[in-house]
C-alpha cells in the first residue's frame, strides 16, 4: 500500500544515506536498481516520487522502496536528492511551494541535461549541488556518467555521488564547462552507436547473413572494440592498425568508410548535438532583486 509520511525513513548515524529520487522514470530506475544491487542504497531508506501514484507505486513495489507523490515530504525525509525529471520540468519541480526550504542543507544531484548549476542555484539557493550526466546503458550497468560539482559541494559529497554512479557503470568528475559536449558524446552517443550497429548489420544482411546473426555480430564487435580501448588503454588508431593487414579486407573497408567521410560526419554529429545541448536548460534568469 501507499505509505504516508510518518512511515518515511529517518537517519541514524550507522545507516546508509537516506535518498529521494524525484521522478523515477527509466534513468531514475536504472540508478536506483544499480545502487541497490551494489549496496550503495538501503531500500528502507529510499523514497521515489512521481506525479501520479499509479505510476510510481509499481516502481516502489518492484524495488522495495517507499513511494509518494509529495516531493516536499520525500525531500524532508532524505539527505541526498536525485532529480530525474525532464529538463523542461526542472524549474517547475524545484520552485514548487516548500521545496526550496526542504532542500536547505541537502545534497541535490540533477541529471537534467542542459540545466546549469547557476539555474539550479537560483531555484534552490540553500542546497549543495552536483550535476550528473549519465546515459542509457546505465540500465544494464554499462553506463558512463560525468559529474560536475557546484560551489560548496564537499569532497565527501562528491565521493557519495560517485559511489552511486559507479554502481551503474563508469564515472568521472569534470568542470561544468564540458557538460554540453559530454551530453552530446556520451549522453547521445549510444543512439549514434546504434545507427552504426544497424548500418553494419545491414551490410551483413546485404551479403547474405540472417538479420539476427548480422545484428549480433555487429553489436558484439562494437562492444568488443570499446572494451579493448578501455581495458588496454591503447589508442583506437593503434588497435585499428593492428588488424589492418596489407591488401586485406579491413583496409578495403576502411577506405570505403573514408570515401564516405565517416570521420568528419561523426565529429560534426557531436558538434551539432553539443550546440543543441547548450539550449536544453533554457536561458539563465536574472536573480530576483
Amino acid at each position: 500500500d501507499h505509505r504516508d509520511l510518518h512511515s518515511f525513513p529517518t537517519r541514524r548515524s550507522s545507516d546508509l544515506d537516506t535518498v529521494a529520487i524525484l521522478g523515477c522514470g527509466t534513468m531514475g530506475q536504472a540508478i536506483l536498481g544499480g545502487a541497490l544491487k551494489a549496496g550503495v542504497f538501503d531500500p528502507s531508506h529510499v523514497t521515489v516520487t512521481g506525479r501520479r501514484a499509479e505510476r510510481v507505486q509499481p516502481v516502489a513495489d518492484r524495488f522495495g522502496v517507499t513511494a509518494t507523490t509529495d516531493n516536499v515530504a520525500a525531500v524532508k525525509a532524505s539527505e541526498t536528492i536525485i532529480l530525474c525529471v525532464k529538463p523542461q520540468l526542472a524549474k517547475q519541480v524545484l520552485t514548487a511551494p516548500g521545496l526550496a526550504q526542504a532542500l536547505d542543507g541537502k545534497l541535490l544531484v540533477s541529471i537534467c541535461a542542459g540545466t546549469r548549476l547557476s539555474q539550479l542555484r537560483s531555484w534552490v539557493p540553500g542546497a549543495y549541488l552536483v550535476r550528473a550526466m549519465p546515459n542509457t546503458p546505465s540500465v544494464i550497468g554499462a553506463g558512463m556518467t560525468v559529474l560536475s560539482p557546484g560551489e560548496g559541494a564537499t569532497d565527501d559529497a562528491i565521493a557519495r555521488v560517485q559511489r552511486i554512479f559507479d554502481a551503474v557503470g563508469r564515472c568521472r568528475v569534470l568542470d561544468e564547462q564540458y557538460l554540453d559536449a559530454v551530453t552530446a558524446l556520451s549522453g547521445s552517443g549510444p543512439a549514434f552507436a546504434c545507427v552504426i550497429i544497424e548500418a553494419l548489420a545491414d551490410g551483413g544482411v546485404m551479403m547474405g547473413l540472417p538479420r539476427d546473426v548480422a545484428v549480433e555480430l555487429a553489436a558484439q564487435s562494437v562492444l568488443g572494440a570499446g572494451r579493448l580501448v578501455l581495458e588496454t588503454g591503447t589508442h583506437p588508431a593503434a588497435l585499428k592498425d593492428s588488424v589492418t593487414t596489407p591488401a586485406g579486407c579491413t583496409i578495403a573497408g576502411l577506405l570505403t568508410m573514408e570515401d564516405g567521410r565517416i570521420r568528419s560526419t561523426l565529429a560534426r554529429t557531436i558538434q551539432e548535438a553539443t550546440l543543441v545541448a547548450k539550449g536544453l536548460g533554457g536561458p539563465d534568469e536574472e536573480p530576483a532583486s
